[in-house]
């Protein structure tokens, strides 16, 4: 029986098996390159946009002026009711632009109030209620405006006096003196008539219309820095 022999392996085929077996155990799988090459990548763009913010505080008092977008009236408009404006001017806090101009801006109607035929002339007070800076918006709280129409009293006044006396002419014509009375109280009971029909003092405030408001409270915006 012939005895096998196992001969040992040369330093060089250790040297290349060596070489073979670290060339493989190195290589990266299909798993590890398809996480390095795919699109996970470092959320570093939203770390430094957040860094690159900056929050600013509007002081109670901060002067807001707008421009009206639609018309408002005390005939048409009620209490409750909400108007879109836009900034006229920018909001400037320490050099920095904090509201820009055209930024858009809700305000309500606080009250309106429809005129009346011979008293009460009618009225329409406003505020501001939110501006929108870069997307994002935010509540405030500002004083009110009002506007008022003008005193019916003169106006009424000068209609029935002035239907009283050409009564009394006519009536005076017609009934030498007696018909004076007559007429005159007729005339002054056409005029109240009259007053009534026509004495409406209703106010408005037209698209386009500038009005400058202040925050009651103060408000923090943020703004990229």
């Amino acid at each position: 029986m012939q005895n096998s022999r196992i001969f040992p392996a040369s330093p060089f085929a250790v040297l290349v098996m060596a070489l073979i077996f670290l060339g493989c155990s190195s290589a990266p799988s299909s798993t590890d390159q398809s996480a390095t090459s795919g699109g996970a990548k470092p959320a570093s763009g939203g770390l430094l946009s957040k860094l690159t913010e900056k929050t600013i505080v509007l002081p109670e008092g901060t002067s807001m002026s707008v421009t009206v977008d639609q018309t408002l009236s005390s005939e048409q408009s009620h209490s409750g009711d909400s108007f879109d404006a836009s900034v006229a001017e920018p909001v400037v806090i320490e050099g920095k632009t904090v509201i820009p101009k055209r930024a858009k801006v809700t305000g309500r109607v606080v009250e309106a109030s429809a005129s009346g035929r011979l008293q009460h002339p009618g009225s329409l007070t406003v505020a501001l209620s939110s501006v929108e800076v870069e997307g994002k918006s935010y509540d405030i709280s500002t004083d009110s405006v009002s506007r008022k129409g003008g005193s019916h009293k003169n106006r009424n006044l000068g209609i029935i006096g002035g239907s009283a006396a050409g009564g009394a002419i006519i009536g005076a014509i017609a009934g030498h003196g007696k018909g004076a009375a007559i007429g005159a109280a007729a005339g002054a009971g056409a005029g109240t008539a009259g007053a009534a029909i026509t004495g409406k003092k209703d106010v408005s405030i037209p698209a386009e219309t500038r009005i400058t408001f202040h925050l009651k409270q103060a408000v923090s915006v943020t703004v990229k820095g």
